[in-house]
């Protein structure tokens, strides 16, 4: 059974949210770039479990910026978390969704995402900050349908 999270918006500007993600060596430098939602998900007792963020390219959807806070992780929240973005994302109108990971492949696989080669990816998806400068050549793009 997937653990109920609760999703809020949260600013770029919210130190929490950086503070998260440089302690999870992910990328920030982009995240006051157009285009970026970023949230932030609490247990049903209020409690801030992680954060997550979309940038949607048309119909398609770069899920990023997905972190579980120390002490939370192992427990299912990932997949939860993902599967909150995932949902957002087919609700403003995208049909497909993209992740660049260097280290949650096992993650993307069990939230439905298959690894595709990065040349084979949208331009969109290439053209993105992630793609083109932020992420290491060596990240795995992943993708499924909505």
């Amino acid at each position: 059974m997937m653990p109920s999270l609760v999703m809020t918006f949260c600013p770029s500007v919210d130190p929490a949210l950086r503070a998260a993600l440089v302690a999870a060596d992910l990328p920030v430098e982009d995240l006051d770039d157009e285009g970026r939602l970023f949230f932030r998900f609490h247990d049903d007792q209020g409690v801030l479990v992680g954060h997550g963020g979309l940038e949607c390219h048309g119909a398609l959807a770069l899920v990023r910026s997905v972190v579980i806070v120390p002490g939370r992780r192992g427990h299912g929240l990932g997949s939860a978390l993902v599967g909150a973005l995932l949902e957002r994302a087919h609700a403003l109108g995208c049909r497909e969704a993209y992740l660049l990971t260097t280290t949650a492949v096992g993650l993307g696989q069990r939230c439905g995402f298959r690894p595709l080669p990065r040349s084979e990816a949208p331009a969109a998806i290439q053209a993105s900050r992630q793609s083109a400068a932020l992420c290491p050549a060596s990240a795995v793009l992943m993708t499924r349908s909505l």
